[in-house]
């Protein structure tokens, strides 16, 4: 009858026994992909309204006094399409917001990982992802001040007093801009492709053997077009 018990015990602490650390890490990696799904999402839109400001743009410099009206129309319509790629990146930042946050509750179960080659491996992936959202951070800063240079050149524009030196100076400013994003654009990438390396590493030191799943591949392409 005692083995009997002793059995049934030890049937029940089976049973009841949780997932590992590593498939708790595991779960929190994957939700933050799927959190980071909106920030994907919006590249392609992000995109299209950036074409549909610079065929606005050529249009506009192409006018000549005579048409400065229609250039004023132009103008605002390019404005409005600024405001709507700020609220594109305000819905990026969120998505890359909540994604770090799910990111961020791998961290405490990194000490609880049995296997040493694997914590090396975790902690080097919580440097890359905090160094990759440092970077995104910079992209954002950069891409908002971007915006609010080109808007202040299409306003420029809709002056017919604005003189050929102070239009020079502020396209100056904007190509500059443009620099900028391009650098902090490099360095996200640069650090998305260092991260999702190491976590493939990790699943791997920790024999959950997946692999990168085909979004995650077309998301780091994605943004290496841009």
């Amino acid at each position: 009858m005692r083995l009997v018990i002793i059995l049934i015990l030890t049937i029940l602490t089976a049973c009841t026994q949780g997932p590992s650390t590593a498939e708790q890490m595991y779960e929190h990696l994957e939700k933050a992909v799927e959190l980071e799904e909106n920030f994907a999402a919006q590249q392609e839109p992000l995109l299209e309204l950036e074409r549909k400001e610079k065929e606005l743009y050529d249009e506009i410099i192409q006018k000549t006094s005579s048409e400065f009206e229609e250039s004023v129309e132009l103008s605002r319509q390019a404005i409005d399409i600024i405001h709507e790629r700020r609220d594109i990146m305000d819905l990026e930042k969120e998505s890359i917001e909540a994604a770090k946050e799910e990111f961020d509750k791998v961290t405490p179960l990194i000490e609880e990982l049995d296997q040493e080659e694997a914590k090396e491996t975790a902690e080097q992936m919580v440097e890359a992802m905090d160094q990759r959202y440092e970077a995104y951070l910079e992209l954002y800063e950069n891409y908002l001040q971007s915006l609010d240079l080109n808007e202040e050149l299409y306003k420029m524009l809709q002056n017919e007093e604005l003189t050929k030196e102070k239009l020079e100076n502020q396209i100056e400013q904007v190509n500059e801009s443009y620099d900028a994003i391009m650098a902090a654009n490099e360095t996200f990438n640069e650090f998305t492709r260092t991260y999702n390396d190491l976590k493939m590493k990790f699943y791997e030191q920790t024999e959950l053997n997946i692999e990168m799943p085909e979004d995650e591949e077309e998301q780091e392409e994605q943004n290496e077009q841009e």
